[in-house]
């Protein structure tokens, strides 16, 4: 008798042990599954909106480009939710973040990044910037030294010790005062090889082109006078390893990087334009698995 009371309390202990499993990871994936969408004021009062999915060590971060917003990595969100706590911003001026600010700068978005850290308590963050954010993830490597491990550009970075004229400056940002959303578009449309899906093309020329002028003119602005003045002392000083997923559409001055950053490591995607993570999700999450893992085993040998 007593050894069937064993077998029973076994048995018991066993069956409560498979539901909780069961429903813990019911819990996480519920977790995965639905986003929890918050906001935060930045520095100077901007409201910043951003995403939350999923559970895991560590956070991703991914900061959308020029006009662009978070929805610009709806396919990485749901591909490294799985395993990763992944987070979106809209940076102010841009998606569901407020308006209001007088200048559009990196420097002032890696602040707003940092805020966003600093909200959610994240203690352990690899940030991914495409375009012009991979100015601002560097930026706000230098200012969250302690908690990054690494940084990915996204298309970015391709010749750093490039200086824009005020000649050049002038003639460049001339059609955008004219007429922004047809300078815009103009632009955007050029950022694709032949092969891109037309749709897709016109998807993000549409978008990107209806951003508000000020913030946009702004933006190319403040981009051209941080890499004109602080891009390279901001590699000097963010001590993170930098690596980058590119297009091979345009070549990326590696050697050139490697003078100023701690370490600096390229993948390139063929067949694809500017917007990697958009034109060939599948090949893209592939290659950003592999770097986020390669920085994850990086940060473990320290």
């Amino acid at each position: 008798m007593r050894k069937k009371s064993k077998i029973i309390i076994i048995l018991t202990i066993l069956v409560t042990s498979s539901i909780y499993l069961v429903l813990i990871t019911g819990c996480n994936r519920q977790q995965s599954a639905n986003p929890v969408i918050g906001t935060v004021l930045s520095e100077d009062g901007i409201p910043i909106s951003y995403q939350v999915r999923g559970i895991g060590k560590p956070a991703l971060v991914f900061v959308h480009g020029w006009c662009c917003d978070k929805s610009y990595w709806d396919s990485q969100v749901k591909f490294f939710a799985r395993n990763y706590t992944v987070v979106t911003v809209d940076l102010p001026g841009h998606g569901d973040s407020g308006m209001g600010r007088k200048e559009w700068t990196i420097p002032a978005y890696g602040k707003d990044i940092a805020v966003v850290e600093k909200k959610l308590g994240l203690n352990q963050v690899i940030l991914v910037g495409h375009s012009i954010g991979g100015s601002v993830i560097l930026e706000a490597a230098r200012r969250m030294p302690d908690t990054i491990i690494g940084i990915i550009g996204v298309d970015t970075f391709h010749n750093v010790e490039l200086k824009y004229t005020p000649e050049f400056t002038d003639t460049y940002l001339a059609p955008f005062y004219d007429d922004f959303a047809e300078a815009t578009a103009n632009m955007v449309r050029n950022m694709f090889i032949p092969s891109t899906d037309s749709v897709l093309v016109e998807k993000i020329v549409i978008d990107m082109s209806s951003a508000p002028p000020e913030v946009g003119i702004g933006e190319l602005i403040g981009n051209g006078n941080y890499h004109n003045d602080e891009l390279l002392q901001t590699f000097r000083e963010a001590q993170v390893p930098i690596r980058c997923i590119n297009s091979d559409k345009v070549p990326t001055d590696v050697e050139t990087i490697r003078k100023y950053a701690l370490s600096f490591e390229v993948k390139y995607m063929p067949d694809v334009g500017h917007f990697v993570m958009m034109e060939d999700p599948e090949t893209f999450n592939r290659l950003l698995e592999e770097t986020v893992q390669k920085l994850i085993d990086l940060n473990a040998a320290k």
